[in-house]
């Protein structure tokens, strides 16, 4: 079996490096065609993958076709491979933002039987710890659904949602390394503030985070009894959080989570 790679950027190439390290494939068997770049002249030369001249060279070859590209480009990028992906009939798969399976099948042809699955990672896959969504349309079949879960599944946790919940999966895991982000740097710019190198006060920071989603990840505790644990009488854990809920913590995090939800369905309504 080969697996294609219609762009091999941040995610494309996390994905190849996650299959690779897993040995789920030899290089010889994955393919990638994307426009120069140094990034894309590392990544071949540290995972022996091979490189095509073109988008339908590589989709006449391969089995499998990651379509790793940015939404604004995947009508003109399907439009143009339309012919190779008729003859082929690879399965395709999207990890394009906001584009729908009835989108991408339009791309292509609008009438025609072919196995479409979306995925939504996210970028943590880099570290392998990512987090993805996977769902297909009529024609894909169990197995093809197996085979993707598996190989998001060696990088990270992948779970099969209905598409109508994307927008949310999206949310809470695609944007959500952002907002974490945010507040490990608020936390290290704080203790800045009391007296600590940013750069040492980042690292204690996200170890923090970091293990404190492992506790969730692991252990049988919910979130809020992790936090009860914590919280000691009249301590300063209880006076932080107070200041955090004065100031709409909770509920600001439920508005950005609205606001990304919202925005997904904007692209994926064209507006």
């Amino acid at each position: 079996m080969k697996i294609g790679f219609v762009g091999a950027g941040n995610m494309g190439g996390a994905i190849i490096r996650g299959i690779l390290n897993r040995q789920l494939f030899s290089p010889q068997d994955i393919l990638a065609s994307s426009l120069p770049s140094p990034q894309l002249d590392q990544l071949v030369a540290d995972t022996g993958v091979i490189l095509c001249p073109d988008n339908s060279n590589l989709i006449e070859k391969s089995d499998i076709v990651f379509l790793a590209v940015k939404p604004q480009v995947m009508p003109a990028v399907l439009q143009a491979a339309a012919p190779a992906i008729l003859r082929r009939r690879p399965l395709l798969v999207s990890i394009a933002a906001g584009t729908s399976l009835q989108q991408l099948q339009n791309f292509v042809a609008a009438e025609t039987s072919l196995p479409i699955i979306r995925v939504m990672p996210n970028i943590n896959a880099q570290a392998g710890e990512g987090a993805a969504a996977v769902c297909g349309n009529s024609w894909v079949s169990k197995e093809q659904i197996d085979t993707i879960l598996g190989i998001f599944r060696t990088f990270g946790k992948a779970w099969e949602l209905p598409e109508k919940d994307f927008g949310i999966f999206a949310a809470i895991a695609g944007c959500s390394p952002a907002y974490a982000c945010l507040f490990i740097d608020a936390l290290s710019r704080a203790a800045v503030k009391h007296g600590l190198p940013k750069d040492l006060a980042t690292r204690i920071a996200a170890q923090a985070v970091y293990g404190s989603a492992r506790m969730v990840m692991e252990t049988d505790d919910t979130p809020w009894d992790l936090i009860d644990k914590v919280c000691s009488p009249g301590g300063t854990t209880v006076a932080g959080l107070i200041a955090l809920e004065d100031n709409a913590f909770v509920s600001s995090v439920i508005r950005a989570i609205d606001a990304a939800i919202a925005k997904d369905h904007e692209l994926l309504n064209g507006q």
